[in-house]
């Protein structure tokens, strides 16, 4: 993967962070925030977009912070793991039924953030290889 690809991954893993901000309604989706009170609480999706900051602040120089790239990937392992954890206590349809969005988000925000653990290990790994 090029050093071009890779800044490129960094700047989609940020902006697609910031589509929280959509999914949430600029924080007044009630329905996000009630099917999960701690991981999307309107704190959480702050958070999730300040991550999103990090990601796109570090694009142009991912080589030199090998151990924040270490620490996303780990970020995204547990936000993909508390995904996977909610969809086996809960049923996505009923979120569905209360709020379009929000079931939307319910039912595509962990793959987003295991498709970005791959892409920050895959980093991490040719990092720390060098």
């Amino acid at each position: 993967m090029s050093q071009k690809n890779i800044k490129v991954g960094f700047i989609l893993a940020g902006l697609m962070n910031f589509s929280v901000l959509f999914f949430s309604k600029f924080f007044t989706n009630d329905a996000l925030n009630d099917f999960d009170t701690i991981v999307l609480s309107n704190f959480g999706i702050l958070m999730i977009v300040v991550w999103g900051v990090a990601y796109i602040s570090v694009a142009e120089v991912y080589q030199n912070i090998k151990w924040l790239v270490g620490v996303f990937a780990v970020e995204k392992f547990i936000y993909g793991f508390m995904w996977a954890k909610w969809h086996l206590n809960n049923n996505v349809s009923v979120v569905f039924d209360e709020d379009l969005l929000a079931g939307v988000f319910y039912s595509v925000y962990g793959v987003n953030d295991w498709l970005f653990c791959v892409f920050f290990s895959f980093v991490f790994i040719k990092l720390i290889q060098k």
